[in-house]
C-alpha cells in the first residue's frame, strides 16, 4: 500500500460529536494524486511512488520535465513527491490515487510549512515577557543582554535572540481522521495543521513505535 498522498489545506471548520460535543477540524484536498514514476530496489535501490498533483501550463514546464512526465500520460503537475510504498509492482505510471487508501478513524501525520512572520523580536519569536512599562524604564521589547561576561566572551549558539519567524517545516502527528468524502478528495482531520489556506500538506500514514 502506498503511505501517502499530496494535497493541500483548505481551511478548517467544526464538527458536532454523537454526544454532542464541538470539536474544531481541518478541511484537507488530498489528490487525485497520479503515479509518475515506479521506483524499486533494483533501479533505484529502494521502493517508492514518483506522485504529482495539482495542474500547471505546459507552458511553465521545461522539456526534461515534460519528457518525464510522458510516461504517466499528457498531465503537467504543479508538485511532485515521493512517497515510500511496500510493492512498487502494484502499481504503474498513470494510475490515479485517492483517499479511499485512508479510513475513518486512522491516524496519519500531516506535513507542511507553517505561515511565515517575517523578522521578528524577541517577544513574538520566542515568548519573551518583555521589560517593566512604568518607573522609568527604557527596556520594553529588546531582548536584554547577552553577553556572558569575561568567559567565554562570546554570544553562545543558539541564544534566543530576533531572526526570521516562521515559513518552517512541520509535521503534526497521530491527527484523527473524522472523516473522509471521496466524491470531493476530501479529508477531515481532528485538529489544526499548520499553513495558510491552500498550502501544500503531504499526508502519511502515522507509523507507530
Amino acid at each position: 500500500m502506498c503511505k501517502g498522498l499530496i494535497g493541500k489545506k483548505l481551511g478548517m471548520t467544526g464538527l458536532f460529536s454523537p454526544e454532542g460535543k464541538y470539536f474544531p477540524v481541518t478541511v484537507l484536498q488530498a489528490g487525485p494524486c497520479v503515479v509518475t514514476q515506479v521506483k524499486t530496489v533494483a533501479t533505484d535501490g529502494y521502493n517508492a511512488l514518483q506522485l504529482g498533483f495539482g495542474e500547471k501550463k505546459k507552458s511553465r514546464i521545461n522539456k526534461p520535465i515534460k519528457g518525464h512526465l510522458k510516461r504517466s500520460g499528457e498531465g503537467c503537475f504543479e508538485r511532485l513527491r515521493e512517497f515510500s510504498v511496500d510493492n512498487p509492482g502494484d502499481y504503474k505510471p498513470g494510475q490515479t490515487l485517492s483517499p479511499d487508501m485512508f479510513k475513518v478513524g486512522e491516524r496519519i501525520d500531516v506535513t507542511a510549512n507553517s505561515k511565515g512572520r517575517g523578522f521578528s523580536g524577541v517577544i513574538k519569536r520566542h515568548g519573551f515577557h518583555g521589560g517593566g512599562e512604568t518607573h522609568g524604564s527604557h527596556s520594553h521589547r529588546v531582548p536584554g543582554s547577552i553577553g556572558c561576561s569575561a568567559w567565554p566572551a562570546k554570544v553562545i549558539k543558539g541564544k534566543k535572540m530576533p531572526g526570521h519567524y516562521g515559513n518552517e517545516q512541520k509535521t503534526v502527528r497521530n491527527l484523527e481522521i473524522v472523516d473522509i468524502r471521496l466524491k470531493q478528495n476530501l479529508i477531515l482531520v481532528k485538529g489544526a495543521v499548520p499553513g495558510s489556506r491552500s498550502g501544500l500538506v503531504l499526508i502519511k500514514v502515522t507509523v507507530h513505535g
